[in-house]
């Protein structure tokens, strides 16, 4: 996440220089310099995107997701217990039974 800060404030300022510099002498040469540097950081960062990907897709163990779907349901079961218990004392102190 931070390294997405860190694009997205490197972009905001290389385009406010660009503008400033735009209104002191407009030049369709840096139009196209600003283009090109705006694709290859784009490009770089889906290549960068796309790898990450594969790898964590590689090393995400598949009996890791079989255990935390086990250990949700248990825990979920285990919750709506402990739920339905505290309700019934909850009912049962506000009735005074």
């Amino acid at each position: 996440m931070g390294s997405r800060f860190f694009l997205a404030l490197f972009l905001v300022i290389l385009m406010l220089g660009n503008e400033v510099q735009g209104n002191q002498e407009d030049d369709s040469g840096s139009l196209a310099l600003l283009g090109t540097v705006q694709g290859s950081l784009l490009s770089y960062w889906t290549s960068a995107k796309e790898v990450a990907k594969d790898l964590y897709q590689k090393t995400y163990p598949i009996s890791m997701d079989e255990k935390l779907r086990d250990m949700y349901s248990k825990s979920s079961a285990a919750m709506s217990t402990y739920a339905g218990i505290f309700t019934d004392q909850l009912l049962t102190l506000l009735r005074g039974e």
